[in-house]
């Protein structure tokens, strides 16, 4: 109910402010589980694709985005939970796969979840090859992955940047990339490997970043 109330005005007094172009909302189903999997270039990313998707989408969002304090920690905090962000604690030794496995019952109770393949932001625009926890969920759970290419949203909330600004940002979202049944008999590593390529040259094709060509190593953030 909460996030049906904040969603309600958040959704259209952005839209009127930033006036996004959002294209290829068709291709995200309005019902069932599925993944929006995109590329990562800031921290606004988590709010731009929840404001953009047809339907609810949840995002991971690290513990202390919760449990801030000041006026600033609680407007995070409430615009965390405006758009159903899960709250992760980073500091547990399990904390990948217990991120995972919270997206993952969102997706059996036939909710949306988003994941961002290369794992952290890129900070050089770059667009790095992707690790393999989306492809495990959408094997895990036997749903597709809708490629999301985000652009311009750095201009939004610059490395470093307290607060937003108002720039010009595109979200297109791609052709779902369905996995049922498609990899029956194939090792599981190797089905992993194959969905993350596919899931990472869509959004090349969506977003025409330039290829980093490895992974983006940097500490984990959510």
């Amino acid at each position: 109910m909460f996030y049906r109330l904040v969603h309600s005005v958040l959704k259209p007094v952005t839209h009127a402010i930033y006036r996004p172009r959002i294209e290829g909302m068709d291709n995200v189903p309005r019902r069932g589980p599925v993944i929006l999997a995109s590329n990562h270039l800031s921290f606004i990313d988590s709010f731009v694709i929840p404001l953009a998707a047809p339907r609810q989408v949840a995002f991971l969002a690290k513990a202390e985005y919760f449990t801030g304090t000041g006026v600033v920690g609680a407007i995070r905090r409430e615009m965390f939970e405006a758009v159903g962000a899960i709250p992760v604690d980073r500091d547990s030794s399990r904390a990948a796969q217990q991120s995972l496995e919270a997206q993952l019952e969102v997706l059996r109770r036939g909710g949306a979840t988003g994941i961002y393949p290369e794992g952290t932001r890129s900070r050089d625009g770059r667009l790095y090859k992707g690790k393999t926890g989306a492809a495990w969920l959408a094997l895990q759970a036997g749903c597709p992955i809708v490629p999301v290419g985000l652009i311009g949203t750095p201009d939004i909330q610059p490395v470093g940047a307290r607060w937003p600004r108002i720039a010009k940002v595109t979200v297109r979202f791609g052709t779902p990339i369905e996995v049922a049944g498609r990899f029956d008999g194939i090792p599981a590593a190797k089905a992993r490997r194959q969905v993350t390529d596919e899931v990472m040259a869509a959004i090349h094709e969506l977003t025409g970043q330039e290829l980093a060509g490895t992974t983006n190593d940097r500490s984990a953030q959510v």
